[in-house]
This record gives C-alpha cells, structure tokens and sequence, in this order.
C-alpha cells in the first residue's frame, strides 16, 4: 500500500485530489492538510511515500515544507500542484528535491499522469514549466546565491511568520522561542536582506512566493 500525503490549502482542491487518489489501486491517503505547520508535523507522523504538495501554504510555505521533509525523509517523492510557476521559485523547488510540478491549469488527465509517475519514483514537469526551467538555466539573471538562501531554515520561517502580520510576541509563542531569541532572528535576516521594516519583507515575501498577495477588495463598481 503506497501511503499518499495532500498538503493544499484550497478544500475544493484537495477534495479533487483526494478523488483522483482514491482512483489508484493500493493508494491509501494518511493525512491530508491546508496548514503548513501542521501539515509538515503530520508528514513526520505518518512518513508518507508520496506527496501531493502546493505552495503558498499559510504558517510554513511549501518550498520549506520541501527543504525540511527531504532532510528527515529523503526517500519520500513529491509533486507540486501550485498556480504559481515563475523561474526562481521552480528553480528552487527542484534544488530542494522536488520530483515533478504541475499547474493548476493543466487538464486532470494530465495531473493523474504526473501521480502516477512521481509516485512511481519518476520524474513530471507539465511542458510548460519544463520550457521555464530550460530558458532558466542560461539565464545569467539566476545565476549566484539566491535571496532566500542567504537565510537559515528559521529566519525564512520567520520572515513568513512577520509577513503574515504576526508580531514577534506571537511569532515568538508559534515557535515557542523566548521573544528575545525571534527579536535576534528579525534583526539577522533584515542585515542578510538589507531590508529594514515589515512593509519591505512582506513585498519580499510577496515576490518570493512565501506568502500570496493581499485580494483587493472588490468595489460596488466591480464586476
């Protein structure tokens, strides 16, 4: 029996993934979750095979959900099913051990095939995105050390706790870290940024993909 985790935050599309799952013969689901935290906490319970994963995830993102499961369970496969397909952010999945991504545009035939051949211990990227990473790959733009990876593993975790409007008292209760200890952790990764207040990491987070950007709030002339 092949153990399948669901981590997107979106119900109805993670009710459509779990029915494609239960499609597959000897696929059983042992945990499905649109919470970041707690979706990465049940991994490590559950140890699943394989793992269905989207990226813009509230409490923790799932480029660090990535990084953090291919550290404790590197024999685990992934697929990324997000709407989110720029250049750095692919690049970084794949650095981080993703086996295949697909968009949330693509057809559902064409998402059950990316499954069944991750799950398989294969390699998908729908044709479009493989098209992105190829163009990246000569891209001098990309080149060097990415932003983000001038972080630790906390400090990015932080900067999307301070994104999402926490202050460092709650971010320091989420992390059960003393407040002192998350204030440090603020103050090194804006020096490593060279960004200096909370307006400037939420757009960073924003353009990162870490976080997804605020709705605008639809006016009565609207349509």
């Amino acid at each position: 029996m092949k153990k399948v985790a669901i981590i997107e935050d979106h119900t109805a599309v993670r009710d459509m993934i779990a029915q494609i799952v239960h499609t597959m013969e000897d696929w059983e689901i042992v945990t499905s979750s649109g919470d970041g935290r707690k979706a990465l906490d049940e991994c490590l319970e559950t140890k699943p095979d394989f793992i269905i994963l989207d990226i813009m995830l509230p409490g923790l993102n799932g480029a660090e959900i990535l990084r953090r499961l291919k550290r404790q369970l590197p024999d685990v496969h992934v697929l990324v099913f997000s709407g989110y397909q720029d250049a750095m952010l692919l690049r970084e999945l794949v650095e981080a051990g993703a086996h295949g991504f697909i968009g949330k545009t693509a057809p559902l035939v064409e998402l059950q095939k990316g499954l069944e051949i991750v799950a398989t211990g294969g390699t998908y990227f729908s044709p479009e995105v493989a098209e992105i990473l190829r163009h990246s790959m000569f891209n001098p733009a990309f080149s060097g050390t990415p932003p983000l990876q001038r972080l630790t593993a906390r400090e990015r975790e932080i900067l999307q706790l301070i994104a999402e409007s926490n202050s460092t008292k709650e971010i320091a209760n989420i992390l059960s870290i003393s407040v002192k200890t998350a204030e440090n952790h603020r103050t090194n990764l804006m020096r490593k940024l060279d960004l200096h207040d909370v307006a400037s990491l939420t757009r960073f987070a924003i353009e990162h993909r870490i976080i997804e950007p605020p709705t605008r709030p639809q006016s009565e002339g609207d349509s």
